[in-house]
């Protein structure tokens, strides 16, 4: 992962509702959920939680795909897996972190 692809993450998560939205959709994982059932279970009015589901994909954090007329959303827990393992890829490599 590279660092802009990790700030465009972790900026993305640092919005309480893309952040309550990515927690949801990984309860919900590996199915995802439609875009309505987001917005009612998080009580989100429908156009914000557009901007906000647009916002995550964006940074890849969720996917979607089409199933008949709804939107389904599902969340990228490898990016999140990615974004883990580039925050930790150094960790404790100095003798401060090791002690």
């Amino acid at each position: 992962m590279e660092i802009s692809e990790a700030l465009e993450a972790l900026t993305s998560l640092s919005q309480e509702i893309r952040l309550r939205v990515f927690r949801l959709l990984v309860t919900a994982s590996p199915h995802g959920l439609p875009a309505g059932a987001i917005a009612e279970e998080l009580a989100v009015p429908a156009n914000t939680l557009s901007f906000h589901l647009n916002h995550l994909r964006h940074a890849g954090l969720v996917s979607v795909r089409r199933q008949g007329r709804m939107q389904i959303y599902t969340a990228r827990c490898d990016q999140v897996e990615f974004l883990k393992d580039f925050l930790t890829e150094n960790c404790c490599t100095k003798s401060s972190c090791a002690s």
